[in-house]
C-alpha cells in the first residue's frame, strides 16, 4: 500500500489519507461522484467524478473472528448496492484455518500456511494428529494416509503424497471446527499447531521469522519451544460487486470494482495467491475502463445540492439522537450473530434465526446515537460503518440460505453434497425498493468450448 501511495504522489495524484466515503452520488442512474468525511476533523468532502473505482477489500469485520483489518467493513459492497449495482456469490466466504485465538486482543490475526508447509502439524487436546480423519474422497489420491508418508513428503515431494494439513483451506477449517465442537479443542477454543517438536529452534527462526516474532510479542509464546493455539478466522469473501470481466464495470454506468470487493473472479473458493493476480490483472482493466469512461463524460457530471445535503444529514443523524443504541453494543451483537449462525458450518434454522436477528439489528441501527464532537470520534465512525456491515451480513445469510448444497466456501450441514444444478447457478443480490435485500437466481455463462476442453483433459 505504501508503494502505491508513493507512486501516486510522485505522479502528482491527490491522495486523501484517513478519508472515508459514506455515499456514492448518482444522477439519472449514473455515477457523478462521492461524498465522505475526514476521519481526523470530521469535515465533509465531496468529489465530482464521472468514474469511481471501488477497491475497498472485504467484509471480515462483520464477523467476530477475522484476519481482516479494521477497514474491512464491507462498505464498498454496500455503497455499490445502494447506488444500484448488484452483488454476486455472497454466500461464499473463506475461513482461513489458522488464525491466532489467544489473547483476545490478537484473535484472528493470520498464522501463515508456511508453518504447515515447513513441517507444522495440527493436534487436538488429546495430542492426536487429527487431519488424517478428515481427508475427503476427492483429495484422497493426492493426500498421505499415514504419518510416515506425510513426513517423508517434506524431504521428497516427488515420490510422496502431501500431508493432510495442506488440504485446501476450507477443508482444514472445517476439520478444526469439528474438533473444537466435539470438545477436543484447546483451552481457548482452537487446536494446537506444533512445529516446535519437529524442527530445530534455528530452523524455525530462519524459516519463519515473522511468525516467531508475532507469537513472541503478541502472545508471549515461543514457537520454537511450544505449540501455538490456532483456529479458523474469517479471511476472504469470494462474493462482491457483479462486474463485466473485461472492464470491471458494474451495472451502474461509471462504477467499477477491482480486488476483493469485486465478485465472480474466484467462483466458490479462492486459491491461495490468486488475489494478487486478481489485483494486477483486473485492477489494470478497471483503471483503463474507468479512465476511458471519464474522458467521455468529463464535462457532463455535476453534484446536486439536494444529494449533498441529504448525505450530510444522514452522516450527522447519530449526533441528533439522545439515549439511543450504543454502536459498540450493536457491532458486538452483529459479529456474534454472524459467527454463531452464518459461519463455517451452516443450517437452515440457524440462518433463518440470523436473518431475524439482522432485522432486529436494523431497527437498532436506525436508532444509533453518539456523543462528543466530529473531531476523530471512533464511535461516530462505527455508527456510519454499521449499516454497511448489516447489509453485507444480510446478503451473506440470504444467499447461504438459498443455496441448498455445499460448495467451496459455503458448507451446509443439512445439504453436505455438491449439486450439479447449483453448479450452473449464481445468486445475485440487489436492493429492493423498500431498502431490503432482494435475491435472484442467474444462470452461469456457458464455458467456452476451448476452455472446457482443457478442464476435461486435466480431470
Amino acid at each position: 500500500m505504501r508503494t502505491l501511495q508513493q507512486r501516486t504522489v510522485a505522479l502528482g495524484i491527490d491522495v486523501y489519507m484517513e478519508c472515508t466515503v459514506t455515499r456514492l452520488l448518482t444522477d439519472n442512474g449514473e455515477i457523478t461522484g462521492a461524498f465522505g468525511y475526514w476521519r481526523e476533523s470530521g469535515r465533509f468532502v465531496a468529489w465530482q467524478a464521472p468514474s469511481v473505482v471501488l477497491a475497498t477489500g472485504g467484509i471480515g469485520k462483520s464477523y467476530k473472528v477475522t484476519s481482516n483489518s479494521w477497514e474491512y467493513t464491507g462498505d464498498g459492497h454496500s455503497l455499490a448496492l445502494q447506488a444500484g449495482a448488484t452483488l454476486v456469490n455472497m454466500e461464499f466466504v473463506q475461513f482461513h484455518p489458522t488464525g491466532m485465538v489467544w489473547p483476545p486482543s490478537v484473535r484472528g490475526i493470520l498464522v501463515t500456511e508456511s508453518v504447515r508447509g515447513d513441517g507444522g502439524i495440527l493436534k487436538n487436546s488429546a495430542g492426536n494428529r487429527f487431519m488424517f480423519d478428515y481427508i475427503p474422497d476427492f483429495f484422497r489420491k493426492e493426500t498421505a494416509e499415514t504419518e510416515a508418508e506425510a513426513d517423508r513428503w517434506y524431504e521428497d515431494k516427488k515420490n510422496n503424497r502431501r500431508p493432510p494439513e495442506l488440504l485446501p483451506r476450507d477443508e482444514v477449517a472445517r476439520a478444526i471446527n469439528s474438533e473444537v465442537k466435539a470438545g477436543r479443542g484447546t483451552p481457548h477454543g482452537g487446536v494446537f499447531l506444533d512445529i516446535a517438536s519437529r524442527r530445530s529452534p534455528e530452523y524455525i527462526r530462519k524459516r519463519l521469522p515473522s511468525m516467531y516474532h508475532q507469537f513472541k510479542e503478541l502472545a508471549e509464546v515461543d514457537i520454537t519451544a511450544e505449540a501455538m493455539e490456532v483456529g479458523p478466522t474469517c479471511h476472504y469473501v469470494m462474493g462482491g460487486v457483479e462486474v463485466d470481466p473485461d472492464t470491471e464495470a458494474a451495472r451502474v454506468p461509471g462504477l467499477f470494482a477491482a480486488g476483493e470487493v469485486a465478485g465472480g473472479m474466484h467462483g466458490s473458493n479462492r486459491l491461495g495467491g490468486n488475489s494478487l493476480s486478481d489485483l494486477l490483472v483486473f485492477g489494470r482493466r478497471a483503471g483503463l475502463a474507468a479512465a476511458e469512461h471519464a474522458l467521455k463524460r468529463i464535462d457532463r457530471t455535476h453534484l446536486r445540492e439536494d444529494a449533498l445535503a441529504d448525505a450530510a444529514r444522514a452522516a450527522l443523524a447519530p449526533f441528533d439522537r439522545e439515549g439511543g443504541e450504543n454502536p459498540y453494543t450493536v457491532q458486538h451483537d452483529l459479529q456474534q450473530t454472524m459467527h454463531d449462525l452464518v459461519g463455517i458450518i451452516r443450517t437452515e434454522p440457524e440462518m433463518e434465526q440470523a436473518l431475524e436477528r439482522i432485522a432486529a439489528l436494523k431497527e437498532r441501527v436506525a436508532n444509533l446515537s453518539v456523543e462528543g464532537h466530529r473531531q476523530y470520534n471512533p464511535g461516530w465512525h462505527l455508527a456510519l460503518d454499521l449499516p454497511h456491515m448489516l447489509v453485507v451480513g444480510e446478503c451473506i445469510a440470504r444467499a447461504a440460505l438459498e443455496r441448498q448444497e455445499s460448495r467451496g466456501g459455503h458448507t451446509r450441514d443439512d445439504f453436505p453434497a455438491t449439486d450439479a444444478e447449483w453448479a450452473r447457478t449464481n445468486l445475485v443480490c440487489s436492493r429492493a425498493p423498500d431498502g431490503s435485500v432482494a435475491l435472484t437466481r442467474q444462470p452461469l455463462p456457458r464455458m467456452p468450448a476451448e476452455l472446457a476442453e482443457i478442464f476435461e483433459e486435466s480431470a
